[in-house]
């Protein structure tokens, strides 16, 4: 407070020229400030101000200082009205743009954990239909944050948070090969297999090792819908491609079964949350937070 309380002092005298100008608009003694001054220049060995006859003019050091001394002022008053903003009042809206595959897990979840801290606050989910389509949401202002997989990013986003994350084998409790630990892809072949299309970030990841391992594959059904290929799995015994992330929910309720296969180990996609790089609201930072705490779970 001591130090804080000097800078408004040198900051006051710079921009008036005067330190008797500066003691009246601080509503202080001109003496305390001069004494205050002098003790800096001693300190820093070089003194801040040309005295002038009728003017204080600010030293090459003196130039060096201020300036740090007003952004650290910017920085205060900054700090300030993010705190103003969330000291008791913990209103407003935050506009999450999201891939499909987070609409039924890992978003509704934290939304519910958001809402029980902050029932005032808006939530706006938004569930876009490609990377592509986020990050522009994210870009041009739509949208406070966006979350997905593998997203391209431009000097305009910040990654606040990722997490790599590996397709695996998905199936029903009731499937063959439930009870397996691992399997190869040719462990899957002979099963009906629902796939993502080719407009899904899943696919390209997909379509190299079925192309590494020579396999060509007859899918029984092609989809960009992942809630298609969970309920396909839960319901018709399907197999399907999937990450943890996209059945979180059906794995903890026990319907549905994720399961590494040897040829995807080394296949793995980045789960991302993007802002813009001008940052976002304070009640944002907040939901931003409790996005990244619940994507730490999955590490």
């Amino acid at each position: 407070m001591l130090q804080h309380r000097l800078f408004v002092y040198l900051d006051q005298v710079a921009r008036s020229g005067s330190i008797r100008k500066a003691a009246e608009r601080l509503h202080i003694s001109a003496s305390a400030i001069n004494r205050q001054l002098l003790a800096l220049e001693e300190e820093l060995g070089t003194p801040l101000f040309q005295r002038l006859p009728r003017k204080m003019v600010l030293t090459a050091a003196g130039e060096a200082l201020i300036y740090h001394v007003r952004l650290s002022f910017k920085e205060i008053e900054w700090a300030q009205m993010k705190i103003e903003e969330l000291k008791g009042l913990r209103r407003g809206e935050v506009t999450i743009a999201m891939m499909s595959g987070l609409a039924a897990n890992l978003i509704p979840r934290t939304a519910s954990e958001f809402r029980r801290a902050n029932p005032r606050v808006k939530l706006n989910l938004q569930q876009l239909t490609t990377g592509e389509n986020i990050t522009n949401a994210v870009a041009s202002g739509e949208a406070d944050l966006g979350i997905g997989f593998d997203f391209d990013l431009q000097p305009v986003h910040r990654n606040i948070a990722s997490v790599a994350v590996r397709l695996g084998a998905v199936v029903g409790v009731g499937h063959p090969l439930a009870d397996k630990p691992s399997l190869r892809l040719s462990d899957c072949l002979p099963y009906p297999i629902v796939i993502a299309d080719k407009s899904m970030v899943i696919r390209p990841y997909l379509d190299e090792v079925f192309a590494r391992a020579s396999v060509n594959l007859q899918p029984v059904i092609e989809t960009n819908s992942i809630e298609v290929m969970r309920q396909s799995a839960i319901m018709d015994q399907t197999l399907t491609f999937l990450t943890p992330i996209d059945i979180e929910f059906d794995q903890r309720s026990g319907r549905l079964i994720y399961i590494p296969v040897r040829e995807l180990s080394q296949q793995t996609q980045t789960l991302m949350l993007i802002g813009h790089d001008r940052g976002t609201s304070a009640i944002g930072s907040v939901f931003a937070e409790t996005i990244k705490s619940m994507m730490s779970e999955l590490c």
